[in-house]
């Protein structure tokens, strides 16, 4: 072998011991006739020590950054330890080394605080690789894997593989597509999730499945998307709504206590997806700060205020000690509302002063027992400032949310290191497009109404009141997990198929594979995804998921180092029968 030791593995105990260690060149620091050099592998750096009797094979076959190094050499202690590093104690006074490969000087430095930028990373992402930041990422992301096969595996659970050519079903995101050579002008599809497979697998009597798997989504990407990412994907048979809850918060729990150390018996709290709407705005709540949305209704219409009179939705957030705020603090607040990804047209405020008096930006129209009420509504206390937006009431709220957010962030209440997760419940099963001018299921065609509400799916008038047997796991104000209980009996999957516009015809076209099996003994069944690269993301503190992945595609979904997408020569289009019509 090329190494007897890691650079990560010596310490004070090894003081003497003839060694061999092999890895890449860190850093070069000359002082007169001796020089240290910093050798880094996946597992550590190891100072090395070359003497004056080293000078002349350091001239003859001289070292430079990022060279392949393989040296011989005794375990000595260091004169100036770094307690930085776990090898801090000791260095390798080198006898002999070997220069395995050179390296051109790369185009960043290959450390934490590197100079390079993101394109220029993602171009030579495995040199970005090297880098300790990177590793952890990685090692964190192996780590959250192990632990859940494991917990899985403990729970009966087996990892079955689903394949990744399958039939284009659209419902939702666009399909990526493959050409088939076999079969000319036919297509393949990659999976958006292993969805209907999963069930097909509950069918034919696998009834604790799960893989870490692959899957595709042709859509607009950001921080936390990417063209292919990674799910965690379970089903289980003969269970209802509250075993896969327990078996799943188990999951999660015991991945917090692993890599967080964090030991917490109490259940998850319960939300239905009607009071997180009201009180945060959206469907997954950071529950880590209070600030809960208030409807001001009673305590702001009918004063004369137009604004306030003629909106579909009024409503507050009281943000604590906030009440000393400035005229230019709150201008900011305005100018960030009134940005084009929030939308609104003002912002309106109320402060609440120690002295128990009001100051609101609209005081010409309310006195100050009117914004005493105001205030009450809040639970505003004296020192606190409250924030009021006004209009449609979707937009609005979904602003409000925002505003409650970056509140969150500005006043350091949404800590990184904070970790409170809760599950949503009780979903619409529908949501009606007014761009579609149809219904569309809200989280897909598979999930089940609540038992006692199935005698609605006939009834379209009804259809907004039908709540999906749905679940969501939020963890920090993310959506980590999603699920269903299952549609799994023929006609009610037919029921379902109609409810969105879906004609007999078209629906066996899509699907009659799954309602054939629905027709040989399907068991009751249901099950969840988890985002595993969102989960990786949240414990290791970062926004984007690109950060925990090997080889991410950029925010135009290509791969900068392997150049893809790319075209392909006309020889492979003829075997495919296609032609590239240019515009």
């Amino acid at each position: 072998m090329y190494r007897t030791h890691t650079c990560g593995e010596l310490r004070i105990e090894n003081k003497g011991q003839a060694v061999t260690l092999a890895g890449w060149v860190q850093t070069i620091r000359k002082f007169g006739s001796i020089t240290f050099v910093d050798l880094r592998d996946r597992y550590g750096i190891t100072q090395l020590l070359f003497r004056e009797n080293m000078n002349q094979a350091l001239d003859e076959n001289p070292i430079g950054r990022e060279f392949v190094l393989q040296v011989s050499g005794a375990v000595s202690e260091r004169s100036n330890k770094n307690p930085d590093i776990i090898t801090g104690d000791i260095e390798i006074d080198v006898s002999k080394y070997t220069v395995l490969n050179p390296s051109k000087t790369p185009p960043f430095t290959i450390q934490d605080d590197t100079d390079g930028g993101d394109d220029l990373r993602m171009r030579y992402r495995y040199l970005d690789l090297r880098r300790n930041a990177v590793k952890k990422n990685l090692e964190l992301r192996y780590r959250i894997n192990r632990i859940v096969r494991n917990y899985l595996d403990s729970h009966g659970f087996m990892d079955i593989e689903t394949p990744f050519l399958i039939k284009s079903t659209p419902e939702g995101a666009r399909d990526f597509v493959v050409p088939s050579r076999m079969n000319p002008g036919q297509f393949y599809a990659l999976p958006q999730s292993p969805q209907t497979l999963k069930q097909l697998l509950m069918v034919s009597g696998y009834d604790r499945y799960y893989q870490i798997v692959k899957c595709f989504r042709d859509e607009d990407l950001r921080a936390d998307r990417q063209p292919e990412f990674t799910q965690i994907d379970c089903e289980m048979s003969f269970v209802e709504q509250e075993d896969i809850l327990h078996i799943f918060e188990g999951m999660i729990k015991e991945v917090l206590k692993e890599v967080k150390g964090i030991e917490d018996i109490n259940p998850f709290p319960r939300m239905s997806w009607h009071d997180a709407m009201r009180d945060y705005g959206n469907d997954k709540p950071d529950i880590r700060f209070g600030m809960k949305l208030v409807n001001l209704e009673k305590a702001a219409k009918g004063k004369g205020f137009k604004v306030f009179d003629e909106a579909e939705l009024v409503v507050a957030i009281a943000v604590e000690g906030c009440g000393n705020y400035s005229r230019k603090q709150l201008d900011e607040l305005t100018d960030w509302v009134k940005r084009p990804q929030i939308g609104m047209q003002g912002l309106a405020y109320v402060k609440s002063h120690t002295d128990h008096t009001y100051k609101s930006s609209f005081d010409k129209f309310f006195n100050e027992a009117q914004l005493n009420d105001i205030a009450s509504a809040c639970g505003a206390k004296p020192g606190d400032l409250i924030l009021i937006m006004a209009g449609k009431e979707a937009k609005t709220r979904k602003a409000m949310s925002e505003l409650r957010l970056e509140m969150g962030n500005r006043l350091g209440l949404r800590k990184k290191e904070e970790f409170k997760a809760l599950w949503v419940t009780d979903f619409p099963l529908f949501e009606y497009s007014e761009e579609d001018g149809r219904w569309m299921a809200l989280h897909h065609p598979f999930t089940s109404p609540k038992k006692e509400q199935v005698a609605l799916m006939s009834q379209p008038e009804h259809f907004g009141e039908i709540k999906a047997n749905a679940y969501d796991m939020v963890l920090n104000g993310n959506e980590i997990g999603g699920g269903s209980i299952r549609i799994f009996q023929k006609e009610l999957q037919e029921k379902m198929f109609s409810a969105l516009g879906m004609s007999r015809e078209e629906a066996q076209e899509k699907f009659g594979f799954l309602m054939g099996a629905f027709e040989y003994g399907a068991p009751p069944h249901g099950g969840i995804a988890f985002g595993f690269d969102r989960l990786c993301a949240i414990l290791g503190g970062s926004e984007s998921i690109r950060d925990f992945i090997a080889f991410p595609k950029n925010n135009a979904g290509r791969d900068m180092m392997l150049d893809a997408p790319d075209q392909i020569d006309n020889k492979q289009l003829e075997e495919l029968q296609i032609t590239i019509v240019k515009e």
